[in-house]
């Protein structure tokens, strides 16, 4: 089954989940307490910190909930806040989620330092409540911008050429149809 957040970044092949974490575990507990995918895919756009350029189309399984307070050790965490489907996490690019947008390039600087490499707010939800079910799953994703001041801006310039090629990449690998 694909998945997307919706709003802006809605696609014809998959169902809308809702924008963030929140609404993305919400809709999708729901969905999968009512009938069990046999798999989840997530597709969207990312944000990178650094190491991916615009239109980079990235594949993962693993997703992290890492906010900017663990990052400069003004916050902690006790819960787990990497999910993997991957067995081989080590070779994974991970994908930071949360309810805000990166706009610094310290900070992007900072997550790359661990080992995180893009930013979509609903992957983290995506995979917690797969995992959850037993449900197995993974995320395609297309950069959209980088994770510096302009990020807003540049999203919103680049998000529909970035959809359509993450559209392309799944037909032509023939995970769409």
């Amino acid at each position: 089954m694909f998945l997307c957040a919706g709003n802006s970044e809605s696609f014809d092949f998959a169902l809308p989940i809702g924008v963030g974490l929140v609404e993305a575990a919400i809709n999708l507990t729901r969905l999968a307490a009512m009938e069990a995918p046999e798999f989840l895919l997530f597709v969207g756009t990312a944000g990178s910190y650094g190491n991916h350029k615009l239109f980079d189309i990235i594949e993962s399984k693993t997703a992290a909930n890492v906010e900017q307070g663990f990052l400069t050790g003004t916050a902690y965490t006790p819960i787990n806040n990497v999910v993997s489907a991957s067995e081989d996490v080590s070779r994974e690019t991970i994908v930071n989620s949360s309810n805000y947008i990166t706009t610094s390039e310290e900070m992007a600087r900072r997550y790359l330092e661990k080992r995180l490499e893009l930013e979509n707010m609903e992957f983290f939800s995506v995979l917690a409540v797969a995992k959850s079910f037993g449900i197995p799953a993974g995320g395609v994703f297309c950069v959209s911008n980088y994770c510096n001041e302009s990020a807003h801006e540049d999203f919103l310039k680049n998000q529909s050429e970035a959809m359509k090629r993450l559209e392309e990449y799944l037909r032509d690998k023939g995970t769409l149809k």
